[in-house]
């Protein structure tokens, strides 16, 4: 009954936008400080960081080796990656466009953040952000989602879900 009411209501989309718009605000936000700083984002700093606590080495050392191996000797590659990532990530929740993808990859960075030692306000974007991958389509309804989903599915994928059991799927 919830979920019906998350994916298919008015009144949830209606909702569903301000907690859409509050999340893309925060990360977007985020991202054009990185983006647009004096002294330009460096994630090195922040990734030694990680290194160096044991609870991340303890708790997750899977993790701790893809940082300690993989992206602390490409800083600058994820220092792009977090600064870009976020930005884009929050300009698709304000807009509502491809509101799921955006939701998806604000997760993963939340995440991310979070097996790195880092809590700040990832748990709570976490909890805001599971609501918007649930709701699906109706999440971004009222955005940009209502004119670029239909799009997708009736140009870009023509006769391709046939078989793949979206076709019958309504928007």
């Amino acid at each position: 009954m919830f979920m019906d009411f998350i994916r298919n209501n008015k009144i949830a989309a209606g909702i569903l936008t301000f907690v859409r718009l509050y999340l893309g605000w925060s990360w977007m936000t985020a991202g054009w400080g990185k983006i647009t700083g004096e002294e330009g984002f460096n994630a090195a700093g922040y990734l030694n960081g990680v290194v160096a606590n044991e609870m991340v080495m303890e708790q997750y050392p899977t993790y701790h080796a893809f940082i300690e191996s993989f992206a602390l000797p490409n800083a600058g590659i994820f220092s792009f990656m977090v600064a870009w990532g976020e930005f884009l990530v929050g300009l698709g929740l304000l807009l509502g466009i491809l509101t799921t993808a955006a939701a998806f990859f604000g997760i993963m960075m939340n995440f991310a953040f979070m097996f790195a030692g880092t809590i700040s306000s990832n748990p709570f974007m976490i909890l805001l952000t599971i609501f918007i991958l649930a709701a699906g389509y109706n999440a971004g309804r009222i955005g940009g989602d209502r004119w670029v989903i239909p799009y997708i599915r009736t140009v870009l994928f023509r006769g391709k879900l046939k078989g793949a059991g979206l076709e019958s799927q309504t928007v």
